[in-house]
């Protein structure tokens, strides 16, 4: 049994770490804000390429010379997983999830007996993956630096995918992260980078063309050679700023119930220590009647 050194000092631990945890769910509560607004604010933009995207993309159909971004390669033998998680941890199944989502896409695909490289952006997708697909990681993308994501992070990242894919190095690459619903929900996403995905999102704004007829100059094909690699740099983006919102939202979650938990850890060894305090006192009082009787 602990003495009441020992409980005193847990107690004191307890109380200091629940001192912690509430001090970070404050921080994530004033990040959320800033966060959820700037993944919010990004979206319109993403559905709406999206959609132009599959309007042009739509006249060009069966069309032997369109770009390798729409159409692919025309096979499916080597994969690319772009996989962005968080630089830092404490915060809840964050960042497990997305890393499950991608290892259970790779076993399916090495399965499949496809080729499989993985791109991590963020340290703990890395730390998560290196234990069972050390070999399949080409590289990490380090962003602690980075307090606030801007679209040139992204655009470096999309540089280095459109590169490799003009280097011949993969056919097919999907981008992994966690789309922010709630504080309490995040969804982890794979979504196709390349080829593009050009269907709209089920909950865009369909385009009203009231009639119209449209008539694109340039031609279609060269609005799409200049909008499709932008595309891949605009979902990155877009992918970063939900992981960005989700992060902080499920620290916030965590955090608070790691407090919580402090809480009721406070008060359960505050109770045993009130407990061993008054059984000690009443041991020390028969002591000292005994005595008086024996005299």
């Amino acid at each position: 049994m602990a003495s009441l050194k020992d409980l005193r000092n847990r107690i004191a631990s307890v109380k200091a770490t629940q001192k912690i945890t509430k001090a970070m769910q404050m921080v994530a509560a004033a990040k959320l804000r800033r966060a959820q607004e700037a993944a919010e604010a990004a979206r319109p933009y993403s559905e709406r390429m999206a959609s132009v995207l599959a309007n042009l993309a739509s006249g060009l159909e069966g069309n032997d010379n369109a770009s390798p971004l729409l159409a692919g390669t025309g096979k499916e033998d080597v994969h690319l997983l772009v996989v962005a998680t968080a630089e830092r941890g404490l915060c809840g199944g964050f960042n497990s999830n997305i890393s499950r989502l991608a290892r259970d896409h790779t076993q399916q695909l090495l399965s499949e007996g496809k080729t499989v490289k993985i791109l991590c952006v963020g340290k703990k997708g890395f730390d998560v993956l290196k234990r069972s697909y050390a070999s399949l990681i080409i590289d990490v993308v380090d962003l602690r630096e980075v307090k606030q994501v801007g679209f040139n992070d992204a655009n470096a990242i999309g540089q280095r995918v459109l590169k490799m894919f003009e280097d011949g190095e993969f056919d097919v690459c999907t981008l992994f992260f966690s789309r922010f619903q709630s504080v309490i929900s995040q969804v982890p996403t794979a979504l196709p980078l390349i080829p593009a995905k050009v269907e709209q999102e089920e909950d865009a704004e369909p385009l009203d063309l009231q009639g119209a007829v449209y008539d694109y100059e340039p031609e279609e094909q060269e609005i799409l050679d200049t909008l499709l690699p932008r595309n891949v740099s605009v979902q990155i983006f877009r992918g970063l700023l939900e992981n960005a919102a989700s992060e902080q939202g499920a620290r916030m979650s965590a955090m608070d119930n790691a407090t919580r938990n402090a809480g009721d850890m406070i008060d359960k060894l505050t109770l045993s220590y009130n407990r061993q305090r008054q059984a000690q006192i009443t041991k020390e009082l028969i002591e000292i009647i005994s005595g008086a009787e024996a005299l």
